[in-house]
């Protein structure tokens, strides 16, 4: 079983502890810079990556493998239309491919024809999306005049192109309340991804949703079996984002339970009970869609 400790949070337990944050790195090509400012999000998790523009990406990117940085996160904010501009870089990233040898994730936001040329040019390794299954969630949540139908039609053109992807379906992402979740996962299961990872809304400070209450731990781990029904071979993981505490061990004890593939930040004890499910365990410092998409398992 995979676990995995990205390098922008500090971790370490008993059982997995980073040896080099700089092995696997986050890079917002928009600094902090959003034209949705989502509820739930505000530009906040921009804050978290390391800041750069398209114009200096490549030299960021060099001097990152000079310091032995393994591969990249390339994200940033939204335009209106809710698109992260990674057309314009097709050149860079394709050159931080070939020149650099570093693996490169994007977090595309919704796709268009142009940037799924553009990422398929670039031969990136795959392009994390989240997939929301609700009209009023997009306009409300996202502040965006989009539908489901975009999500569902981002997927057909990343396939289209042979870009791999790892959607992600954020539970709760409704002010806390599961509604959308089973048609997000439904599309998900009609396309061919490299596997999907869950992750819950975390109310963050300084966001429309800050005093929103997670959803009850119970109702997490339903929607988890529900992903295991819908999509009983691909690779499943537990993402990074999810309530801490009590509901965190219940959280992760599920995944294992529920032969997920992988856990982010896994909670004390969670190593030891794959173990001993006989799951041998793999650390990685990197996102968690890395040996996946990397490996072409699930494909």
């Amino acid at each position: 079983m995979h676990f995995h400790a990205p390098g922008f949070k500090r971790y370490e337990t008993e059982e997995l502890a980073q040896t080099d944050r700089r092995a696997f790195v986050a890079l917002s090509v928009t600094g902090t810079a959003c034209g949705l400012r989502c509820d739930h999000c505000d530009g906040e998790m921009l804050r978290w990556m390391q800041p750069t523009d398209g114009a200096a990406l490549y030299e960021c990117c060099e001097r990152l493998a000079a310091a032995g940085t393994r591969g990249v996160l390339i994200s940033g904010g939204s335009d209106a239309r809710g698109r992260v501009p990674l057309a314009a870089l097709a050149g860079d990233l394709a050159r931080i491919k070939e020149r650099l040898g570093l693996k490169v994730l994007v977090h595309t936001g919704l796709v268009d024809e142009p940037t799924a040329e553009a990422l398929a040019a670039a031969r990136v390794d795959g392009a994390l999306i989240d997939v929301i299954g609700d009209d009023e969630t997009i306009r409300r949540v996202y502040h965006l005049d989009r539908t489901v139908a975009d999500y569902d039609r981002s997927l057909d053109l990343l396939d289209a192109h042979g870009v791999a992807s790892l959607p992600h379906v954020v539970m709760g992402l409704h002010y806390g309340e599961l509604r959308g979740e089973e048609r997000a996962l439904r599309i998900i299961a009609a396309h061919r991804t490299a596997g999907l990872v869950l992750v819950a809304l975390m109310p963050l400070l300084g966001t429309a949703m800050q005093r929103i209450a997670p959803p009850a731990t119970d109702a997490l781990v339903a929607c988890m079996q529900r992903a295991r029904e819908l999509l009983p071979e691909r690779p499943l993981l537990l993402g990074c984002a999810r309530p801490g505490g009590e509901a965190k061990v219940a959280l992760d004890r599920a995944a294992v339970e529920l032969r997920f593939a992988g856990i982010a930040f896994p909670a004390e004890g969670t190593v030891a009970l794959a173990s001993e499910a006989g799951r041998a365990p793999r650390f990685h410092e990197a996102c968690c869609g890395v040996p996946w998409l990397f490996d072409g398992a699930g494909r």
